[in-house]
């Protein structure tokens, strides 16, 4: 992939700002901007919608009072900004240039410009890549306890981690589930010593260790062998034995972390040890003037559909206020 020379092109193909990636953050700022009356245009990637499109039932969106479809809200969102008069074009960036003026984005159909970038690809969760697992994700096998835990009221629950996250989710599954069994393939957890006391001191809470998950059991709906029905149990092995032993479950939490989808950003933009983007505090800002992220590309602490809407706002305003004080100049948009 070769970016071209700035003279290789119009004026006219420069965007006023150029969305990168399509969930929550990304369509909240393509509907502000559209609003500002910046014709922003929004490159979707690899997964529409990001991650709520793979979760079944979300019942802490503002605004609904029975639970709603990841990928209905989604599609609203995108409708929503397409009215505003965003632009959609579902491409997948690879390769960026920040170093020059205006922004070069490469992607799969074509070669993006633009004032101003709006980064907000999301963050992938890391599953225990069984298929059994896939197969019963958002019918049992979840990886927010946030989003999913109050559907499992008096259940029997497990969880998978070692680490803050695991801890954390454990302690707020056991407010809702009649037990929480928290498997680890080692013999001790890596959270905080303060959150494995108070984990410990949860009676509900049963610590499995030196265990890992080899299947997830369930049964099929009745009409569609093909189709997922619910979560029966899991098939977990003893790390030092090998020894496999079936435990009755209603669902499965996978709490072992999320990658952030940073890696086309790594050589352009400072990230932290994780690899999440870093922003100016209380802001949505990076390093290069110009080039502002939102959502679970750069919050590894929340990691929720109306945060990430919240902060898609702000990296619209911030972008906003950046292209009032650059020099004035006119743009289209690149989709006709």
């Amino acid at each position: 992939m070769t970016l071209e020379s700035p003279s290789a092109f119009s004026n006219q193909d420069i965007l006023n700002t150029l969305i990168i990636g399509a969930g929550p953050a990304g369509y909240t700022a393509a509907i502000y901007l559209a609003r500002y009356g910046r014709n922003p245009l929004l490159v979707t990637g690899m997964q529409p919608g990001g991650q709520l499109t793979l979760t079944t039932e979300v019942e802490n969106f503002p605004g609904f009072a029975e639970p709603i479809q990841g990928p209905w809200l989604m599609d609203q969102c995108r409708d929503q900004a397409m009215a505003c008069g965003a632009k959609i074009e579902y491409d997948t960036i690879n390769a960026v240039d920040f170093g020059v003026r205006p922004f070069q984005c490469i992607g799969d159909a074509r070669t993006y410009y633009a004032h101003s970038i709006i980064i907000s690809t999301g963050a992938a969760t890391k599953w225990l890549d069984l298929d059994s697992e896939t197969f019963y994700r958002g019918h049992g096998v979840s990886s927010c306890a946030t989003c999913d835990g109050r559907f499992f009221k008096d259940k029997d629950v497990a969880i998978v981690g070692g680490g803050n996250t695991a801890a954390e989710e454990a302690i707020f599954l056991s407010q809702h589930a009649k037990t929480v069994t928290l498997i680890h393939r080692r013999d001790a957890l890596r959270a905080d010593k303060v959150l494995q006391q108070r984990l410990f001191d949860i009676p509900k809470v049963r610590l499995l260790w030196n265990h890992k998950v080899v299947r997830v059991l369930g049964t099929t709906q009745e009409h569609n062998p093909a189709l997922p029905g619910k979560v029966t149990g899991i098939v977990v092995e003893n790390t030092l034995s090998q020894e496999q032993t079936s435990l009755p479950m209603d669902g499965l939490f996978v709490a072992i972390g999320h990658s952030p989808n940073t890696d086309i950003f790594k050589q352009a933009l400072p990230t932290d040890s994780d690899g999440y983007l870093l922003s100016t505090p209380g802001s949505s800002a990076t390093s290069i003037p110009g080039v502002f992220v939102a959502g679970d590309v750069q919050d590894h602490v929340y990691r929720q559909a109306v945060t990430a809407a919240g902060q898609g706002c702000m990296a619209a305003m911030d972008a906003e206020r950046f292209l009032q004080i650059q020099p004035q100049h006119h743009t289209q948009d690149m989709v006709q």
